[in-house]
């Protein structure tokens, strides 16, 4: 099979002067995909909606001036790796200083020279690329292809700030492939690294929402972060799962507890300022699973704080 080609990088032109963006367009949509926006708001809106890998930015517009733009994107932590080149008629040094200061990559003047901004584009597109690939690297597991630990721990912290701030409810499943150690020992390897690729898969594919997070926690443990869930919702969504894996009948015939790969599921859901910190969190979660392990595994098992006004 041919190897897929790579999608288009996004770059976003942002302009009061339509004429500058038909020129920027009309040279650069060759090669890359290419969306344009006339305000700072309405860039603001498109890179929320459909984040391009590199931005073109003019400083002076009306109701938000490029300096604002950036500075909310470089504010916000979904946003502020997107590489930003100014491209302005304001020449002095100290206006590119500022632009600089400010989290732009590159400084372009006015009147742009077109092969000036190819080169100096393709430069910074070939490093968000290698960027990129770095990033993905460091927060996915080389083996299943899902989220890492590493991710977890930045996701679980972000998402208990939100709900705190957002006072919602947040929710954590923490699960275990039952006697993992013994089909380890008795297939090998080889085909327990495949039994993980197959349950990262199914698990995966259990969740429906595009904010909820799976990663792989360590061994033969996954873990899950469901943002304003409500116990009963994450009660539902991990039985969709313990469901999920064991229907798919991967052999197990040293298991102690079915012929197939089964699952013991954790589920803790709470607010922030019920209990300490999201650690203390993972921790309930912990310890239900391992209540659903002496519960006779394959089953799902919760934990429930109470809410409070706070």
């Amino acid at each position: 099979m041919d190897p897929q080609p790579e999608p288009r990088q996004k770059i976003l032109l942002v302009d009061d002067t339509p004429a500058n963006l038909v020129i920027l367009g009309e040279e650069l949509q060759h090669d890359y995909e290419v969306f344009v926006a006339t305000n700072g708001f309405q860039a603001l809106k498109i890179v929320d909606s459909n984040p391009p890998d590199l931005i073109l930015l003019d400083i002076m517009m009306p109701m938000m001036d490029g300096y604002e733009v950036c500075r909310r994107l470089k504010d916000t932590s979904e946003t502020s790796g997107i590489p930003i080149i100014f491209i302005t008629a304001m020449d002095a040094e100290e206006d590119e200083a500022r632009g600089l200061e400010a989290g732009a990559v590159d400084y372009i003047t006015k009147p742009f020279h077109l092969p000036i901004v190819r080169a100096r584009v393709r430069t910074h597109m070939d490093l968000k690329r290698k960027t990129d690939i770095l990033q993905h690297l460091s927060s996915h597991d080389g083996l299943t292809g899902i989220f890492n630990r590493r991710r977890f721990d930045e996701v679980i912290d972000r998402e208990w700030r939100r709900a705190a701030r957002k006072r919602q409810s947040l929710s954590l499943i923490l699960l275990d492939i039952d006697g993992f150690k013994g089909y380890n020992d008795n297939y090998g390897h080889l085909i327990g690294d495949q039994c993980l690729q197959q349950v990262a898969t199914i698990l995966n594919a259990s969740l429906r929402r595009a904010g909820d997070f799976l990663a792989r926690y360590g061994g033969e443990e996954f873990v899950v972060v469901l943002p304003d869930t409500d116990v009963d919702q994450a009660i539902y969504i991990a039985e969709r799962m313990r469901q999920a894996v064991a229907e798919k009948r991967i052999e197990h015939a040293f298991s102690h507890v079915a012929p197939y790969i089964t699952i013991s599921v954790g589920v803790v859901s709470t607010k922030p300022g019920n209990i300490i910190n999201h650690q203390a969190l993972l921790e309930l979660a912990d310890q239900a699973m391992y209540c659903a392990k002496n519960s006779g595994r394959n089953c799902v098992v919760h934990q429930v704080l109470p809410h409070t006004n706070t």
